[in-house]
């Protein structure tokens, strides 16, 4: 008789797979050639405070920006806060290109902000570039054009179109117009010898003769 330990057993016939999946496929789960999935692990926690940072920032600026507006223009008999002008080429002051206010103390300053893209602007700039020029020979009062949301190359067609000869030059990142709390162009602001703000024209000048009233009553002091 033959040994009965070297017999398959009944239900698993020798040399047959085991059942449950053919032969030679992977086991089931994941698709052959991928790797395993990794762990989803999130953002890290330092991650997550710089993103709760930048967002309180964010809302912070926002808060900022909406309260100056409803502040409304600077107000007449407000000491205005120094700024710095930054000229185009050919348009400094005394060969300066950088533009001080708290340096004019002691003169009448009258800063106009203007675009090239805005008509009633132009209503005015003849009248402006006269009351520079009738002014310009005492030293006692300073102009300054700012360029406000334009781009150079039609600014300066502008300056040369009106023959605009006194001190301009862009307001870099809105800061001088965001200083005065600006609403639009054309806007004028005179200030005193004492750097206060005397008067606000909001809109254009109607003639050369309006600007000169004003600027002599500051003179006068």
């Amino acid at each position: 008789m033959s040994d009965n330990a070297s017999m398959s057993s009944p239900g698993d016939p020798e040399g047959q797979p085991s059942p449950g999946r053919p032969e030679g496929q992977p086991s089931p789960g994941r698709p052959e050639g991928q790797p395993s999935p990794q762990p989803n692990r999130g953002v890290p926690i330092w991650g997550q405070v710089l993103i709760w940072v930048g967002l309180f920032g964010l809302l912070g600026l926002v808060a900022f920006g909406m309260r100056r507006t409803q502040e409304g223009p600077i107000t007449v008999g407000d000491r205005v806060r120094d700024f710095t002008l930054t000229t185009f080429n050919d348009y400094s002051r005394e060969g300066q290109t950088q533009v001080e206010l708290a340096d004019l103390k002691g003169k009448v300053v009258v800063v106009n902000f203007w675009a090239s893209w805005c008509k009633p602007c132009e209503q005015e700039a003849a009248d402006l570039e006269q009351a520079w020029r009738y002014y310009q020979p005492g030293g006692e009062v300073v102009f300054l054009g700012v360029d406000y949301v334009d781009t150079e190359p039609e600014a300066l067609a502008y300056l040369k179109k009106f023959d605009i000869s006194y001190p301009n030059g862009p307001d870099l990142g809105t800061r001088i117009s965001q200083a005065f709390r600006m609403q639009g162009v054309p806007e004028t602001y005179f200030i005193d010898r004492e750097g206060v703000l005397r008067y606000t024209q909001i809109g254009p000048f109607s003639s050369f003769e309006e600007i000169k009233s004003i600027v002599d009553l500051y003179l006068a002091e």
